[in-house]
């Protein structure tokens, strides 16, 4: 491994088909790709945005468990929401998981993600 870059893997068959991984760990930085509220076929909370965050932070947080971090490590925050009128029901979510940690914030508005009935994608960077 070129720089001592560890990958690691939901096990989704998109990420070989793609050519990304779940997480990226290199030194003490982890980077964690765009994470949707989606459970094998299934799509979790769907038509409830706090619920899909909700969920998209729970999947975050076990992939820093598995590359040796925690909530408490993330400095970076970017939520990619499909109705920014709702943004109240994603930051309550986030709050839930950073009203301590407070980690700087991003949220964008965007035409649509890969399914409709995706409501948000969260991005997060990690520094152990």
């Amino acid at each position: 491994m070129k720089n001592n870059k560890q990958l690691f893997s939901s096990g989704a068959p998109w990420e070989n088909k793609v050519g990304y991984s779940r997480a990226v760990k290199v030194g003490n930085v982890i980077e964690i790709s765009g994470t949707t509220a989606v459970d094998g076929d299934m799509i979790i909370g769907k038509g409830n945005l706090y619920e899909q965050t909700f969920y998209i932070f729970q999947k975050i947080e076990k992939v820093l468990a598995e590359a040796g971090s925690c909530m408490d490590d993330i400095v970076r925050t970017r939520m990619y929401v499909t109705n920014i009128r709702e943004w109240e029901e994603a930051g309550k979510a986030h709050a839930h998981f950073f009203k301590e940690i407070k980690p700087a914030t991003t949220m964008i508005e965007v035409s649509s993600l890969i399914d409709k009935d995706l409501l948000i994608e969260i991005e997060v960077t990690a520094i152990i």
